[in-house]
């Protein structure tokens, strides 16, 4: 890059350095292109299902009566169930269960229609396999909805004609638990929420770190900055941060007005909050470079943060009184930061002033990881003949 040039012109010439680079390699313009988009239309079709439907219990119907006949239709009714298998034992559905042929098990003892009919407690035992959790919890959910729809049937309709009107009693305390923002259950519109910008935070970072990289592995740091630096550096990131927010948008949008309800809060600020995203993941990414001055070293510290982030984020696993570590390692990825403004916005409809405070914190990452990243570079430029 020519001296005397001016920020704006360094920028440019930056930008169409990395263009041309673009051009005559096709791994690395596939990486920034068709990789991204594929990986977004491959998990588009993986979850398209949306909501876990028939999923297969077994049924241990030891009273045989009338009443556990209308529960067993009932829970077959069910769309997210599906009573696969009716053993005759509980034994026989407990080995189903570790074939893994069933996910969940349904008791009705023998007592069950003569204790409901004289309004005793009539409790059924529901089992299920929280070894495969989602899978676990969504049939707990439907058993339970389930038997509680066809319980206010019954309660109406056989026993209240048995016992009279006068004597039916509900329970003294009851629960009425409200799902908000994703009242459908949909897996779909929780989990591409989380894996779109998590894949797309990754590859930006590697291809972003493979950047700055190149330059200092065929030791032409000094070459390339020369006199404006930093126009040089951001010209370097633009393409990267640029095309990944498109990719960001993009998946925003197919999230909110193909599969979705539209934004709940303002899709200005999620808009904003991409480059935002993608330009602290990069950074990340130059810092690593900078501190290992090896590619593939600083490759692999970007494989183990930015890769790591959505187990970290605290959407899919919790880390409320987790380890000092875990709880760390949280605040510092850029991904917690995105997550929240993602779901305060696109979800929840919060105010937007809610959501200013992730922003700064991921303009914040941006300064810190990217200038000490910058600043370590811009010292090995300086170094003669820098070579990895």
């Amino acid at each position: 890059m020519a001296a005397g040039l001016t920020p704006g012109k360094a920028f440019t010439a930056s930008v169409r350095r990395e263009l041309r680079h673009w051009r005559s390699d096709r791994w690395e313009l596939a990486l920034v292109t068709v990789l991204p988009l594929l990986l977004m239309a491959l998990m588009m079709w993986l979850f398209s299902g949306s909501v876990l439907r028939q999923v297969p219990i077994a049924l241990v119907d030891l009273d045989h009566s009338p009443i556990s006949r209308g529960l067993a239709r009932a829970l077959d009714d069910s769309p997210g169930l599906r009573v696969a298998t009716e053993p005759v034992s509980l034994q026989q559905a407990q080995a189903q269960l570790r074939a893994l042929d069933v996910f969940a098990i349904v008791l009705l003892p023998r007592d069950l229609s003569r204790r409901a009919l004289r309004t005793e407690p009539a409790p059924l035992y529901a089992f299920y396999n929280a070894t495969y959790m989602a899978t676990g919890q969504s049939a707990g959910r439907d058993i339970a909805d389930a038997v509680s729809a066809y319980n206010a049937q019954l309660l109406k309709g056989q026993i209240g004609l048995q016992v009279g009107p006068a004597k039916l009693r509900g329970a003294p305390v009851t629960v009425q638990a409200t799902v908000l923002y994703n009242p459908a259950r949909s897996y779909e519109l929780f989990l591409l929420p989380l894996i779109f910008p998590a894949m797309l935070s990754l590859l930006a970072a590697l291809a972003a770190g493979a950047a700055f990289g190149r330059e200092q592995r065929d030791g032409l740091l000094g070459k390339w900055l020369q006199q404006r630096p930093w126009a040089a550096m951001a010209g370097k990131l633009f393409p990267y941060v640029a095309l990944f927010s498109l990719y960001g948008a993009l998946g925003v949008m197919y999230l909110a007005y193909v599969r979705g309800d539209g934004v709940a809060g303002s899709l200005w600020l999620m808009l904003l909050a991409q480059p935002l995203f993608y330009l602290a993941s990069c950074s990340f990414a130059v810092l690593f470079i900078a501190v290992t001055r090896d590619m593939c070293t600083g490759l692999s510290a970007v494989g183990l943060t930015i890769g790591t982030a959505l187990a970290f984020s605290g959407a899919t696993f919790p880390v409320i009184e987790a380890p000092l570590f875990t709880r760390i390692w949280n605040a510092l990825l850029p991904l917690t930061a995105y997550v929240q403004v993602q779901m305060q916005q696109l979800f929840m409809g919060s105010p937007w002033q809610l959501s200013l405070r992730p922003l700064v914190i991921l303009l914040l990452m941006t300064l810190l990881a990217g200038g000490l990243g910058a600043v370590l570079l811009l010292r090995l430029s300086r170094q003669p003949q820098v070579r990895a």
